[in-house]
């Protein structure tokens, strides 16, 4: 769908939370995250600046039975 649209659908990161359920723990230059996916938005594509990495095998498939 990102690839097609000038919208791109997102996940915000942080580095503060608590351990709910609809949140993924992620290591990002050397310091933990969390993905919030109670939180997922669209954006323009215009407001996007990069990537801040690529999730791991495991960090997809837990993302995807959380977002199921």
């Amino acid at each position: 769908m990102n690839k097609y649209l000038r919208t791109l659908v997102i996940a915000p990161m942080t580095t503060s939370s608590k351990n709910y359920p609809t949140r993924i723990e992620v290591k990002h230059d050397n310091k933990i995250g969390w993905i919030v996916l109670d939180q997922i938005r669209t954006i323009d594509k215009g407001r996007f600046v990069k990537p801040l990495g690529r999730l791991s095998k495991p960090e997809i498939k837990e993302l995807k039975a959380i977002i199921k």
